[in-house]
């Protein structure tokens, strides 16, 4: 099966997980999702420094900078199918 295809089974599956993951996990699967579908974060921080939830996503996707989203689309197929 195509990579693209499988990402996208991938994406369909998280959102029928029975148990919801952790933070740390949800992070994770946010930022391989925005670098595999959007590259590199191009936006600013968030104003609000007491927003601590799009501080969060937006330095996780950050941290991502560079990687290739045929890398990202396979590490969150991986980590969907260890969440199952």
């Amino acid at each position: 099966m195509e990579l693209r295809s499988r990402f996208e089974e991938a994406v369909a599956k998280s959102k029928l997980l029975t148990n919801r993951p952790s933070n740390e996990i949800l992070l994770q699967l946010y930022s391989l999702f925005k670098q595999a579908t959007e590259g590199d974060n191009q936006q600013d921080p968030p104003s609000n420094p007491f927003d601590f939830v799009a501080k969060a996503k937006h330095d996780a996707w950050s941290q991502l900078k560079g990687k290739a989203a045929e890398d990202c689309m396979q590490e969150y197929i991986s980590l969907i199918d260890s969440l199952q």
